[in-house]
C-alpha cells in the first residue's frame, strides 16, 4: 500500500493512445465555417518519420486548417496526436502541448515575420540553442537572400519574405515541416532550387513534411503520397502520380484534343515522364512515352477532360 497517494489535480494526464517514435498519428475534428458554408473537419491520417505528404483539395475544403490544428494554432474540437513518440494532442485526457513544445515548422501565406528584426535576426532567433550562428546566413545563402541579411522583412517583396519565412521554419530544424503553398510567389528557378533544398533537407534530417499545393508538380517532385480532401474529409489517398495519372475519374467521352506548349518536364518520384503542358489557358499535367523526347517550348497535342494527366502526342 503506497504511503502517499497524488491528489488528482498534481497528476500529469496520461494519454491511451501509442506513440511510435518513427511514426505521426492523428484524429483531429473541428467544425469550422468556410466560404461556401459551415464544415465538419474530421480526419484521420497515420505517416511515417520522414514522409513527404501533399494535401490537395479546393478552397475551404480544411487543407490550412488542418496545418493549424496540427501547429497548436487553432484548439482541435477533438481528437489527439501523436507524433514521434510523443502526445502533442489528447482531447480524452486533457493534454494539449502549446505551439513551442510541438517540433514543428510553418510557413503559412501570411509570413508572420517579426518586422523588427533584420532578415538575419529572423533566422537566428529560430535556430536551436547551441547552433553555429554561421547556420544562419547558410540557410539565407540557400533561399538567396544573403545580400539582404541586415534589411527589415518591410522592405522585401512577398517573394523574398516568403523565401525569409523558409529559411526561418527550416533554422529550427523540425520534425514536422508545415508548409502552406510556400513557394507559390516565386520564379520557376528559384521554385525548383528550393523545392531541390526542401528534397534534401526531407534526406539529410528525416523531417516529415506536410505541404498545402495547388501545383501538381510540386507535389510530383517533392511527395511520395498525396492526399485529397474535400469538405473536411479525406476524399483520396495515393501516390501523387497514381492521382494525377490517366484513367481518372472524367469519362474518356468527355475529354478535348487541345493545343498546346510544353513548360518542363517533370521528374516524377516513381521515375514516369510526365510534362507541365499550358494548354488553351489552363495548365495540366500529361503523360507521354519516355521516347517521345518532348522539349520545354514543343507544341503537343494533349487530350484533357480535366486537369488530370492524359496521354501527349508530339507536333514537332
Amino acid at each position: 500500500m503506497p504511503l502517499f497517494t497524488l491528489p488528482n489535480f498534481l497528476r500529469r494526464p496520461r494519454s491511451s493512445h501509442p506513440a511510435p517514435p518513427e511514426r505521426l498519428h492523428f484524429h483531429l475534428r473541428k467544425r469550422l465555417t468556410s466560404a461556401s458554408g459551415p464544415l465538419e473537419l474530421d480526419i484521420e491520417l497515420d505517416i511515417a518519420r520522414g514522409e513527404s505528404l501533399a494535401l490537395l483539395g479546393p478552397s475551404g475544403s480544411g487543407k490550412t486548417s488542418l496545418l493549424r490544428l496540427l501547429a497548436g494554432l487553432q484548439p482541435a474540437d477533438g481528437g489527439y496526436i501523436a507524433a514521434f513518440g510523443r502526445i502533442w494532442l489528447d482531447s480524452a485526457c486533457g493534454i494539449d502541448r502549446p505551439p513551442r513544445e510541438r517540433r514543428a515548422g510553418l510557413v503559412f501565406q501570411d509570413y508572420a515575420l517579426f518586422p523588427n528584426m533584420s532578415v538575419l535576426g529572423n533566422v537566428r532567433f529560430a535556430l536551436p540553442s547551441g547552433s553555429p550562428a554561421r547556420r544562419a546566413d547558410e540557410l539565407l545563402e540557400r533561399v538567396g537572400l544573403a545580400g539582404l541579411a541586415n534589411e527589415r522583412p518591410a522592405r522585401l517583396s512577398g517573394g523574398q519574405q516568403q523565401r525569409l519565412a523558409l529559411a526561418r521554419a527550416l533554422a529550427a530544424e523540425p520534425e514536422l515541416l508545415l508548409l502552406d503553398e510556400p513557394l507559390s510567389a516565386l520564379d520557376g528557378a528559384l521554385r525548383r532550387d528550393l523545392q531541390d533544398a526542401l528534397a534534401a533537407l526531407r534526406e539529410r534530417q528525416r523531417t516529415t513534411l506536410l505541404l498545402v499545393t495547388h501545383d501538381p508538380g510540386e507535389a510530383l517532385r517533392l511527395c511520395e503520397r498525396a492526399v485529397l480532401l474535400e469538405a473536411g474529409r479525406v476524399a483520396a489517398d495515393a501516390p501523387p502520380a497514381r492521382l494525377f495519372g490517366a484513367g481518372g475519374p472524367a469519362d474518356a467521352e468527355q475529354r478535348l484534343t487541345l493545343a498546346g506548349r510544353v513548360l518542363e518536364r517533370i521528374a516524377a518520384a516513381d521515375g514516369s515522364p510526365l510534362y507541365r503542358i499550358e494548354a488553351e489557358g489552363r495548365t495540366c499535367l500529361a503523360r507521354a512515352a519516355e521516347r517521345a523526347g518532348l522539349e520545354p517550348g514543343d507544341s503537343v497535342l494533349v487530350s484533357a477532360g480535366d486537369w488530370l494527366a492524359t496521354p501527349l502526342h508530339g507536333l514537332r
